[in-house]
């Protein structure tokens, strides 16, 4: 069977790959299929924006789609940056300029607690929807620490591991993420779907 992933990142999409293969599921980016779609994340949480895009694509392509959406929300700035994380700041920055914006805004937070945060939603052509959650708690490090990951990693430091994201193997970061811990659950819902079909 043949899904198509709702995004334009071939890094998302070989970690789709990597847990849906053994279901006998194959996923393409929507890019291969001559999609381009822009979808409005307009929703107020991180599972309604993954619900739209998966919808837009599943719409446009008659197959079933998934997509995902995640972001950061730090508790001492009510849970911001949230829906926002991938815009946080504005348009003009990039990945570093959006965690030193953070850094500053942290400022005298009398709390550095917050968590990373995943939805998946995958939509089949017939109108069934499939959702997954993942969540990783940390802290927002004084300093960025770390050379590898993306985003957000070199600020995520997670307490028991006393590293950041951006100090993790992909291994290490795949065991304990928000983004792992919904693919997982993700492979686990949709394997129940496929064997009732």
């Amino acid at each position: 069977m043949r899904f198509v992933l709702a995004s334009r990142n071939p890094g998302k999409l070989r970690e789709m790959q990597a847990v849906l293969q053994a279901l006998g599921v194959e996923v393409v980016l929507q890019s291969r299929l001559g999609i381009s779609v822009e979808v409005e994340e307009n929703g107020t949480t991180f599972a309604e924006n993954a619900r739209l895009k998966a919808q837009a694509v599943c719409a446009a392509s008659g197959l079933p789609a998934i997509a995902d959406d995640s972001g950061l929300c730090v508790d001492a700035l009510n849970g911001a940056p949230g829906v926002y994380t991938a815009r946080y700041g504005g348009e003009g920055l990039d990945d570093e300029g959006r965690y030193r914006l953070l850094l500053n805004n942290m400022r005298g937070a009398g709390t550095r607690a917050c968590h990373f945060e995943t939805a998946i939603s995958c939509v089949f052509p017939d109108g069934r929807e499939l959702t997954a959650h993942g969540r990783c708690d940390g802290t927002v490090a004084y300093a960025p620490m770390g050379e590898d990951g993306f985003g957000y990693d070199p600020v995520f430091f997670v307490p028991r591991l006393k590293k950041t994201f951006a100090q993790l193997t992909p291994e290490e970061k795949n065991a304990v993420s928000h983004r792992g811990q919904a693919l997982r659950a993700f492979a686990q819902v949709l394997r129940e779907e496929l064997e009732g079909e």
